[in-house]
């Protein structure tokens, strides 16, 4: 019982969706900074719990951001123009797939053409950043994860008791 209640997202002590940012920590810290920022306003329905780091050992640092990962009810990948060959953020997308932490693409730049991570499916599309786009995809991306949090929990034969 107690898996199942760590399997759906909860809005932590904050009132605020706890949110890990992934980002080219080379080439788009002022992407870090912007959303930062905009988690703090008050209308804003996220905060930053955890975020890419500069790293000199990647085991070291791919522990460090599994468990922040993990975490986190969502990831935010925010897109630049290398994230492509970002091998950090490639890593932290491949933990958000393996841990199944739900994460959305974020078009960082407006004015240059921003790439995906390599292991982004070539399906998943990048939104455009806009406070209104944010909010709506952190809440689409947690009633979905509370959607499907339910259904296995109904797929699940009860248990009897023990006598």
């Amino acid at each position: 019982m107690a898996e199942q209640a760590q399997s759906i997202p909860e809005i932590h002590h904050t009132g605020k969706v706890q949110v890990f940012v992934s980002f080219d920590v080379e080439n788009d810290e002022d992407l870090y900074e912007q959303l930062v920022e905009e988690s703090a306003s008050s209308i804003s329905s996220f905060a930053v719990s955890g975020a890419s780091k500069r790293s000199q050992s990647m085991d070291a640092g791919s522990d460090r951001a599994r468990r922040r990962i993990r975490a986190a009810d969502q990831v935010i990948v925010i897109c630049g123009e290398h994230t492509n060959s970002s091998v950090p953020m490639n890593a932290e997308l491949k933990i958000a797939q393996e841990e199944n932490t739900p994460y959305l693409l974020l078009w960082g730049r407006r004015e240059v053409m921003c790439t995906k991570p390599v292991g982004a499916k070539p399906t998943e599309g990048m939104y455009s950043w806009t406070r209104q786009n944010l909010q709506q995809q952190i809440t689409l991306a947690l009633r979905k994860t509370e959607s499907d949090a339910a259904a296995q929990t109904l797929r699940r034969p009860p248990q009897t008791p023990k006598t």
